[in-house]
């Protein structure tokens, strides 16, 4: 599979707050379509979910000057080597990741939760990228979810990342690859 973008070539909608009275919320499960959601009209997709998904699923390294437009200035960021806590560690770690690898790209292929204030929603989605040094020409995919929670203006105050390093990672190295297979069926067997 390609690591190059599919997405249409229109731009990404504003990265503004939902309308006043507005109260977003529910549920979406195809990745391709809209779902019903308590805020949304029947049919139309959660705003802020959606705005969140947009722009993970388009970001590119000029994007990360409007981080504060999707985190709130506090947001808590963690991840298996990564916990942060603010804006600029944020950006410190998508500026590392675009620094390190080749055209890394999110697919989200499941959202389900509420973005409305105080809510929380979680993302299911595959992260498709080549590294710079080992194996340039292939694409590697790691999947995992995010679990993220809303403040009550609409910004992301915990974004939590979860996926299996060992296995979506280490087993892809050359050296340490071949080590964790090893470990893992002596585990196993």
């Amino acid at each position: 599979m390609s690591a190059e973008r599919s997405s249409s070539p229109s731009a990404p909608p504003p990265l503004s707050s939902p309308a006043a009275g507005s109260a977003p919320g529910g549920v979406s499960g195809a990745p391709d379509g809209p779902s019903p959601t308590a805020g949304a009209a029947p049919g139309e997709p959660d705003p802020t979910l959606a705005r969140l998904v947009q722009f993970y699923e388009h970001l590119q390294p000029a994007d990360l000057a409007r981080l504060d437009q999707i985190y709130a200035p506090n947001a808590r960021f963690k991840d298996p080597f990564n916990d942060v806590t603010g804006i600029a560690a944020i950006r410190g770690i998508f500026e590392h990741m675009f620094h390190q690898l080749h055209e890394p790209r999110f697919v989200v292929t499941e959202r389900v939760g509420s973005a409305g204030p105080g809510g929380s929603a979680v993302l299911l989605w595959t992260f498709q990228f080549r590294f710079r040094t080992v194996s340039p020409e292939q694409t590697q995919s790691i999947l995992g979810a995010t679990h993220v929670r809303w403040n009550a203006q609409g910004q992301v105050v915990l974004h939590r990342d979860y996926w299996d390093a060992a296995e979506e990672l280490y087993e892809k190295l050359p050296l340490l690859g071949g080590l964790m297979r090893w470990l893992k069926r002596r585990a196993n067997g």
